[in-house]
């Protein structure tokens, strides 16, 4: 049983010092790709150290599970795990850990299933707005709603589509729109969505766990700095900086008084600012020392098995 517990004692440690040692570094904000696949990393490695204690902590406890679990290992593999008798808690630990990834599973349908009556629901919207012309079979990619607030969003889907208001194509001068649209095509090439619909998934389904609260707001951060470097890429720094300001000046994100879009300026001065990434091998190193993260608890989990093997 020694185990189960190393495992959730590696997995709280690695919820408690993993983002705080992403908080610290300086490179998150200058490689945001790289970033969002360390916090990635991060929060596998914890849900693998509650799947891997979940499953020895039931082979502890109920011979059947055992059978299962060791079947296919050679004779003295199971003996290395000293799973004897072990009372109620490995039984108790076994269940509440299940119970915790069927909810986590049930938060991550709700989310998706929220995410796609929303598209829905805008969709129905768009075709009462912009009906389709006679003669016209579907739309383009690009549809332009009248709307006198500036404003742009992608709807995903089999058929995606970037809807821009006209009060945005006043707004959007030159490769400004190109900008924009690079930005939102960066999101839907990166599927940023199911990113943010499993980080919101963990940190409704766990609100008093800190790292999935973290992870939900890095997720939304981070993806939107990678979005806009894929915009800046292609039409330049100032333009998409541009973009930005244009699409946002309205709504008061430049002001003195916090509001939901108050990462807008810091996006704006980022881009304004001359880039400063990191060299190719550094950024390979930081990725592959992210990969080994959820590696641990395998190896962790794997250690007595390999010692009985000799």
């Amino acid at each position: 049983m020694m185990v189960p517990a190393v495992l959730l004692l590696l997995g709280a440690l690695t919820a408690v010092g993993a983002p705080r040692l992403l908080a610290r570094a300086d490179w998150p904000d200058r490689e945001p790709v790289v970033a969002l696949w360390a916090w990635q990393c991060v929060v596998a490695a914890v849900l693998l150290c509650c799947a891997l204690s979940m499953t020895l902590s039931a082979a502890a406890a109920w011979q059947a599970v055992r059978g299962h679990v060791f079947a296919p290992a050679p004779r003295g593999v199971a003996e290395a795990y000293a799973l004897g008798p072990t009372g109620p808690w490995a039984a108790a630990t076994a269940v509440a850990l299940a119970c915790g990834g069927l909810w986590s599973g049930a938060m991550l349908v709700r989310e998706v299933a929220r995410a796609r009556a929303r598209s829905r629901s805008r969709r129905a919207e768009l075709r009462l707005r912009v009906p389709l012309l006679p003669g016209e079979e579907t739309r383009g990619r690009l549809v332009v709603l009248e709307g006198e607030r500036p404003d742009a969003w992608w709807l995903a889907g089999a058929a995606p589509q970037l809807v821009v208001t006209t009060a945005a194509l006043r707004r959007l001068k030159g490769r400004q729109l190109d900008a924009l649209l690079a930005h939102e095509q960066g999101h839907a090439q990166a599927r940023h969505d199911w990113l943010l619909h499993s980080s919101s998934a963990l940190a409704t389904g766990f609100p008093q766990v800190p790292v999935f609260a973290a992870f939900r707001a890095e997720m939304h951060r981070l993806v939107e700095l990678a979005a806009d470097d894929m915009a800046s890429r292609r039409f330049g720094r100032l333009t998409t900086a541009l973009a930005l300001v244009e699409l946002n000046e309205d709504r008061g994100v430049f002001g003195p008084s916090p509001t939901p879009q108050a990462h807008v300026p810091q996006r704006v001065h980022r881009l304004l600012t001359p880039p400063d990434r990191l060299t190719a091998a550094r950024r390979l190193r930081l990725t592959a020392a992210a990969s080994l993260v959820p590696v641990i608890p395998v190896l962790v989990a794997l250690v007595p098995g390999l010692r009985a093997l000799g």
